[in-house]
């Protein structure tokens, strides 16, 4: 039998488009790629996702020795993902949660089934309580191409230098693109630093597209809102992440700015009830309430969306956000970074001329969308705005070391100056004395851009 020969050039193309929409012209595959990691908001648990082209079991193996065989054993489950493009490509999406794992120990895994394994990676189990101080990398708008600040962070997570990531929305640029391609090599590119730290997300403007449909697929963030909207806590610190997308692409169901309002007042609440054991509040979503870019994005206006709410009046969030205290606000979106005053209805609420973020009597902003992507850098217009304390175009990231229950310590490195460090600040609460400012392995740029308490 010769079938090939009988196959008419319709039935070939088909075949070979069946084929291109797997992943490729090869078998498909149940090797294990894409490996990232996401925090439950249970203590003593790490979630593993990952991505094969095949159906395969879910499975993690994992242990404490660096070498030799890998003791334990976590099974979960695999969900086909078809992308919305034109090919409808199928990929399985792999989740595992490990549990019982002790705090601040470091642990070997890899992940996959008899048809196919990673590599091994290792992770730190994050650490219970509230007692120790949590260091977090945070940027958003991170691309495929131009990923500016992916080697440094990798070089980073090499070092130990993060217990987490935040990303703060659009990702890849965009995860859709090409029939989902563009998401699998972003998901590739960010695994030597996702597999190894809990990355946390939020969605931003460029996930949109087929409802947010590879954002919701792709990663795996705590709750049931398919990460659009959580929170957990790390350290003497909650984090809450939201979608201010919600906002702007009302298609998807006006119902949700209403959902997200509500669920968030509720959080808060339960939040600002629990200070005493977590002081710290911050809050990450993708559109900043403020900004002085020179373009017309959402954040120049006066009343913007994420500030005042659908029709300047409903569900605004920096009134529910003063109401609650929260103290410290991370943004992105503008490819610029941008730290403001403390500020609430644009008028500037230091602590004092001499101690601005000690004490703070409005929330501190910080824009970090410069890690890199092909967009390039956002400028800023001419004259700064009053409640604008720093503004850099430059390519970069944000370091931000929760100290304990009253500082905060924020750097901004910069990509474009060697990694050195272009701002560095403490945030003081509850009457808390300035502490010294702990230099690092990066270098100082010139120019008096440092802040203390």
């Amino acid at each position: 039998m010769r079938p090939l020969l009988g196959c008419s050039w319709g039935c070939c193309l088909l075949l070979l488009l069946s084929l291109e929409a797997q992943g490729g012209p090869d078998y498909p595959s149940a090797v294990p790629e894409q490996v990232h990691l996401s925090y439950p908001g249970e203590p003593g648990c790490m979630t593993v996702t990952w991505t094969t082209w095949a159906p395969a079991r879910s499975e993690v193996q994992f242990g404490t020795q660096g070498s030799g065989p890998l003791p334990l054993r976590a099974q979960g489950v695999a969900s086909a993902f078809v992308d919305g493009g034109i090919l409808r490509r199928k990929l399985y999406i792999h989740r595992v949660t490990l549990r019982r794992l002790l705090p601040g120990v470091q642990y070997v895994y890899r992940c996959g089934s008899a048809q196919g394994w990673s590599r091994r990676f290792r992770f730190r189990a994050l650490k219970n309580g509230v007692h120790w101080s949590p260091r977090l990398a945070v940027f958003g708008d991170l691309g495929a191409d131009n990923p500016k600040a992916l080697p440094r962070l990798r070089r980073d997570t090499q070092q130990g230098m993060y217990d987490a990531i935040l990303h703060v929305g659009d990702f890849a640029y965009n995860m859709d693109q090409d029939n989902g391609r563009v998401g699998d090599r972003f998901m590739r590119v960010i695994e030597p630093v996702a597999a190894n730290l809990p990355y946390m997300t939020c969605p931003g403007n460029h996930e949109q597209r087929y409802n947010f449909s590879n954002y919701k697929a792709r990663f795996s963030m705590p709750g049931d809102n398919e990460g659009l909207w959580y929170s957990w806590d790390i350290g003497p610190a909650h984090i809450i992440s939201f979608s201010t997308e919600v906002y702007f692409f009302l298609h998807y169901g006006h119902h949700l700015v209403q959902e997200q309002f509500r669920w968030l007042e509720r959080d808060l609440q339960k939040a600002n009830a629990n200070r005493v054991a977590r002081p710290w509040i911050i809050t990450m979503g993708h559109r900043p309430m403020y900004c002085s870019n020179a373009d017309l994005d959402d954040c120049t206006r006066h009343e913007s969306k994420v500030r005042k709410g659908l029709r300047g009046k409903l569900y605004g969030l920096e009134d529910l956000f003063h109401k609650y205290g929260v103290d410290l606000e991370l943004w992105a979106h503008e490819h610029s970074y941008e730290r403001l005053w403390p500020i609430y209805n644009y008028q500037v609420f230091n602590g004092s001329r001499e101690t601005p973020y000690t004490n703070p009597r409005g929330p501190v902003h910080i824009i970090t969308g410069s890690a890199g992507c092909e967009e390039r850098l956002t400028p800023f217009s001419i004259f700064p705005r009053p409640w604008s304390a720093l503004r850099v175009k430059e390519y970069g990231y944000t370091r931000l070391h929760i100290l304990n229950g009253t500082h905060i310590h924020i750097q901004q490195v910069s990509d474009d100056q060697h990694w050195c460090l272009i701002s560095e600040l403490h945030v003081c609460k509850a009457g808390a004395e300035a502490l010294p400012l702990k230099r690092n392995s990066s270098p100082f740029c010139s120019g008096p851009v440092s802040a203390s308490c």
